[in-house]
């Protein structure tokens, strides 16, 4: 899907990676993790390699009002304070900065970058004056404390290596009513989706509370939406979530 961030398993097509240990996120050892993230479990799952830091030209995508539908669903509006985590070319930046207007903000995140130094030039370039650009890493997205109203996730989340040191670090950066907004697919990670059942055991795990979750949206897949819970649960206490796998043939 969108993939934006950085090739943890390399660049590489999907066919030929689906069999490499490295790549699934299960059968790495201590010492591949990022220090920062072992005080967190690992992850029960594959994660999606990434094979394109592009999903489709913004002009395919605005035909079919994608960005629009899924703020409208979001419920983005003027001066609100929105982060796009793995902001990419900037689509979703540019847009949610026009939909909060001057007296709102946007930052777009990424963990390449290059990419950052590209979507920064491209905020120059075009003059968005209420958008600031942010270098994250693959266990912390560096948001600062409870300053969005919004943090989109659009068709990343099955990328993400290290989801519970990256959802702890997330949590306080909502506002007390902020809310994440999760767009993916309703398939296996390896397959560049997340099953929602999968989702909402790892947002649990540290702590957020379930809003709701609607399908088909013009961005194709679900829209699932979360919010901060009454605590953030300590890293030693989070049970990483299984993922049920249908038996090979």
């Amino acid at each position: 899907m969108m993939a934006r961030r950085l090739a943890w398993c390399g660049a590489a097509l999907l066919a030929a990676l689906a069999g490499l240990a490295g790549c699934n996120g299960l059968s790495r050892s201590p010492s591949d993790r990022p220090e920062s993230a072992r005080d967190f479990p690992r992850a029960d799952r594959p994660v999606a390699p990434i094979i394109s830091t592009r999903w489709s030209t913004e002009q395919e995508r605005d035909r079919v009002n994608e960005a629009e539908d899924i703020m409208n669903r979001a419920g983005i509006g003027p001066g609100m304070t929105v982060a796009d985590i793995g902001a990419g070319e900037g689509y979703y930046t540019v847009r949610a900065a026009r939909r909060v207007g001057p007296t709102g903000r946007v930052l777009g995140q990424d963990i390449i970058a290059e990419v950052i130094d590209q979507l920064g030039q491209r905020v120059t370039r075009e003059n968005w004056d209420n958008v600031s650009v942010k270098l994250g890493t693959p266990d912390d997205p560096r948001l600062p404390a409870a300053s969005f109203d919004r943090v989109l996730m659009v068709h990343m989340y099955h990328e993400i290596t290290e989801p519970y040191a990256f959802l702890w670090r997330l949590y306080p950066a909502l506002k007390p009513d902020g809310e994440v907004i999760v767009v993916d697919m309703d398939r296996q990670t390896e397959q560049h989706g997340t099953p929602p059942a999968l989702l909402r055991c790892e947002f649990a795990a540290v702590g957020f509370q379930f809003v709701g979750l609607e399908a088909r949206t013009a961005a194709a897949g679900y829209l699932a939406r979360f919010k901060p819970g009454p605590r953030r649960v300590a890293p030693g206490e989070i049970t990483p979530c299984r993922l049920a796998r249908k038996p090979a043939r």
